[in-house]
């Protein structure tokens, strides 16, 4: 037999194959005589002992050798090489489309811009251990509301240690957590729950000043020579004059005597609340560990507050009066100065553009990245404002907060609205992301300035512009101010407790928000048993309801993220804009009436929109669905129009001075993407 001829090694691979069936036939073909042209197509293989044997087609676990033969055959080796080349050519082509779509993509907007800021006033939100004041487990009870708004991103008033002078904001401890509101535990859990829930959590941030508590005030006050300097002193004594005219932001003199040390220390806010000298290296050191600390913790951002106060001049000259005639003995309130050297002083901005530095540091972590807003009332003068916004080489805020739609209850009316709105709009640097705020703790609730008749069409404009909505709570609800008697007066400013109430969670004892005493540190609004959360979520026609709505209409559709922002409109009654996308069949039509009465708005020479539109929402429910010819669009006082239309004519390019958007982008239909354009 052949295999008694073979070398060893052949004999092994030989007896690999003994139970293929072909391999059978031609050894017993061999031993019989029987003539191997009556064999189907064999081949011959050359062995070392120049022996040959016959072997059939190829076959499973056949020798090297037969392999080897068979496989450069030309009906083997085309159809292999022709594989191989479209495989190559499949992967260069697909790693081209890749490489372009990403080129072409524009950049993802970051979880700050998707979602509206609600702001927490953390004292009255919701209180549960029953001692009348809310805290942060009364927080992780309600994370859910939160989440039945579509709320992805939640700002938290102050619960840093402190004597509560100014309800947080005079800071003893930065890097501890007030007893009256739960203990660092409860922070963690709440921001472990906030996370597993995908919320984010912003801080309150106070660099400007401590509180005369503080452990810094104190070594400064006693001169230690690492913390003389930690604070603005100035010489002067109880009887002579001060060193300058400064005034408070809360009224009087910016400066106290301190017995212990024989100076004054400047103030900017109460006289509990001393101002930071962030001119000393070792200050701004201590600010950026503060920093470090809570990032580290997982905090998401913060909200730097009072930034334009964080500097003054070093020569502490006197502020020009308003009224140069004013004797200056009557120069008792921020008004009556021109504040030239308390206020957004040169090295502000390299100051915040250093603490944006060091948050980016843990920016870089994917996913996490640390959000920065800016608190600056700089009323005319919105440029000094739209500097927050740095340059395009040096970033600072991801926005400073809008505050101007808080003077819309001044003159409300359409054309008002628009003058407010583009205030913002004309001056914001171009491509920076746009912020609207309509209440915080500091100003009357809107829905009592403006009036409650304004409250739905308040949201829906809040809701429909570009940018980041702000939205204080209770305002989801139109909860209104309280009306506040002089023994239940809290605030040392006398002023901003009727917007600061508990949240009204329901008709049930203190509308929910304390339900185990019956104890509020301020009294609850009387509505609270009609005007709560739990009612409205069941009144599809509720302030709540279509807040939810718009929400997640804000959210789904591409115009109203990504999309152009046109004024169509303005007069005493509407205020009328769309929101559009290139290659996006469907854009949004908004007409609102800030007026005092019924308003007809004819839009016939608008010749982008079509002839009819239909009422996709409105904030009178009875009137969703309707159809309204574009030159007869009713409207009642108070009442908002949300209008979808479909087509690819486009209003911005024949009207650009009309239109701004941040980052320019175009929708492609056919396969679903966005690219820029």
């Amino acid at each position: 037999r052949l295999q008694d001829k073979l070398p060893k090694s052949h004999k092994e691979k030989h007896s690999l194959v003994q139970g293929n069936p072909g391999f059978d036939d031609a050894d017993a073909a061999e031993n019989t005589g029987s003539d191997p042209g009556e064999r189907q197509e064999s081949a011959t293989v050359k062995l070392d002992t120049d022996e040959e044997y016959n072997q059939l087609q190829p076959y499973a676990g056949m020798p090297k050798e037969v392999l080897l033969l068979y496989s450069t055959r030309a009906r083997y080796r085309v159809p292999r090489e022709i594989l191989f080349w479209l495989t190559v050519c499949c992967m260069l082509a697909l790693l081209a489309v890749t490489i372009t779509v990403i080129a072409l993509s524009p950049r993802c907007l970051s979880w700050w811009q998707v979602s509206p800021v609600y702001q927490v006033y953390l004292r009255s939100f919701k209180d549960s251990d029953g001692d009348g004041v809310g805290d942060l487990r009364g927080i992780k009870e309600k994370l859910d509301h939160f989440l039945e708004l579509h709320i992805k991103s939640v700002w938290i008033s102050p619960f840093y240690r402190s004597p509560m002078k100014d309800f947080g904001y005079d800071v003893e401890d930065f890097q501890d957590v007030d007893p009256l509101f739960g203990s660092m535990k409860d922070l963690d859990d709440l921001l472990a729950e906030m996370h597993n829930k995908g919320l984010k959590l912003i801080m309150d941030f106070i660099p400007n000043h401590t509180s005369d508590r503080h452990r810094w005030f104190n070594l400064s006050r006693n001169r230690d020579p690492l913390y003389e300097d930690y604070y603005i002193w100035a010489d002067c004594n109880v009887t002579s004059p001060k060193p300058n005219n400064w005034v408070s932001v809360f009224g009087n003199s910016s400066w106290t005597y301190d017995d212990f040390r024989g100076q004054c220390y400047l103030h900017q806010f109460l006289k509990e609340q001393p101002d930071l000298n962030l001119r000393n290296p070792r200050v701004r050191q201590e600010i950026i560990d503060i920093i470090h600390f809570w990032l580290a913790k997982g905090v998401d951002g913060f909200r730097m507050d009072a930034v334009k106060h964080i500097l003054e001049a070093s020569h502490l000259r006197d502020e020009p009066q308003v009224d140069p005639n004013k004797p200056p003995e009557l120069i008792t309130t921020e008004w009556d100065l021109y504040h030239d050297y308390t206020t957004s002083q040169v090295g502000l901005h390299d100051l915040l553009r250093e603490f944006r530095a060091e948050m980016d540091v843990y920016s870089r972590e994917p996913g996490n990245y640390r959000f920065m807003a800016t608190e600056s009332y700089d009323y005319q003068e919105v440029d000094k404002t739209m500097m927050y916004y740095g340059t395009p080489l040096l970033k600072e805020s991801d926005f400073p907060f809008n505050f101007y739609l808080l003077d819309l209850p001044q003159n409300i009316s359409g054309w008002w609205a628009k003058h407010l709105v583009d205030l913002w709009m004309t001056n914001m640097p171009r491509g920076k992301w746009p912020n609207w705020v309509v209440g915080n703790h500091d100003r009357s609730r809107i829905s009592s300035s403006a009036g409650k008749i304004y409250i739905r069409a308040i949201n829906m404009m809040l809701l429909t512009l570009p940018g980041t909505p702000t939205t204080y709570y209770g305002e989801e609800i139109g909860m209104e101010n309280i009306n506040i008697t002089k023994s239940q007066m809290q605030d040392p400013s006398a002023s901003r407790d009727p917007e600061r109430s508990p949240m009204q969670w329901n008709g049930d004892m203190n509308a929910g928000f304390n339900n185990k005493t019956n104890i509020t540190w301020l009294p609850v609004h009387p509505d609270y048993q009609t005007v709560n959360v739990e009612a409205q979520m069941k009144d599809e026609g509720s302030v709540l309801s279509q807040y939810r709505s718009l929400n997640r209409l804000r959210q789904s559709e591409l115009p109203f993220q990504r999309g152009w922002f046109c004024y169509i409109l303005a007069d005493t009654n509407v205020f009328s804009y769309l929101r559009e996308l290139d290659g996006h069949k469907r854009a949004y039509l908004m007409v609102i009436n800030f007026g005092k009465q019924s308003a007809t708005t004819d839009l016939s020479s608008i010749q982008e929109l079509p002839a009819d539109l239909k009422v996709l929402m409105s904030t009178n429910p009875v009137n969703d669905g309707k159809l309204f010819q574009k030159s007869r669009i009713l409207t009642e006082p108070g009442e908002g129009l949300m209008m979808q239309y479909s087509t690819y004519t486009r209003f911005h390019p024949n009207h650009p001075a009309e239109c701004f958007v941040s980052e320019k982008a175009c929708y492609m239909e056919t396969i679903d993407i966005l690219y820029k354009c």
